[in-house]
């Protein structure tokens, strides 16, 4: 009776997990193609404007800007000149996360790794596809704000996404949904049971 029930609790969780995954997968995919999009963009308009002396586009002068820079260094400009670190350093946390998406319930902790996924992913295209060469490619930033180091959308994921995993992890929230906890430690119960109930 308990590898019954314990069957009919998988289910759920299995399908559960199947949710989550296409959480994950499809925020990290839709990160990287916003990302790639709007770096395009950038390449084939704002370049041409800021290397011809035309200017940024003011969106909301003095606030908001949109410009064209090729950053070396990591999210906002952070660390330039150590691309190759940067790309080793992505290729690592993005296995990390593939990984982990095994065990992962949660679909909050779903989005928010899907989203620094999708960053991670949306930076490291550009250092392996764009000059000088793989791994060491400059990346496009293209968003301007006071004060502040030019960046792109793949940073405002990775940026979002930690301080979603930090408000999470403060939070409690586990990576394992509570329902898939309790239906994991009942059926382990049952076994438990069962296995007694046997011996005796």
């Amino acid at each position: 009776m308990s590898h019954t029930s314990s069957r009919a609790l998988d289910g759920p969780a299995r399908r559960a997990h199947r949710i989550v995954l296409a959480v994950l997968g499809g925020t990290a995919a839709g990160v990287v193609v916003l990302d790639q999009l709007t770096k395009a963009w950038a390449l084939a308009d704002l370049r041409p404007r800021i290397q011809s002396g035309e200017g940024p586009i003011y969106l909301i002068d003095p606030l908001l800007r949109l410009t064209y820079v090729e950053n070396t260094g990591a999210a906002f400009g952070m660390g330039t000149g150590y691309t190759w670190i940067f790309t080793i350093v992505a290729i690592i946390v993005g296995a990390v996360i593939i990984r982990f998406s095994r065990t992962i319930t949660s679909p909050a902790w779903a989005l928010a790794l899907g989203g620094l996924l999708g960053g991670l992913l949306g930076n490291l295209i550009d250092r392996l596809i764009r000059p000088p060469g793989p791994g060491l490619g400059y990346v496009v930033d293209f968003i301007g704000l006071p004060n502040f180091p030019v960046f792109n959308v793949a940073d405002i994921a990775i940026t979002c996404s930690a301080i979603g995993m930090v408000f999470l992890a403060w939070r409690g929230v586990p990576l394992a949904g509570e329902a898939e906890l309790e239906a994991g430690d009942k059926a382990e119960n049952d076994d438990e049971s069962e296995t007694r109930g046997s011996g005796s």
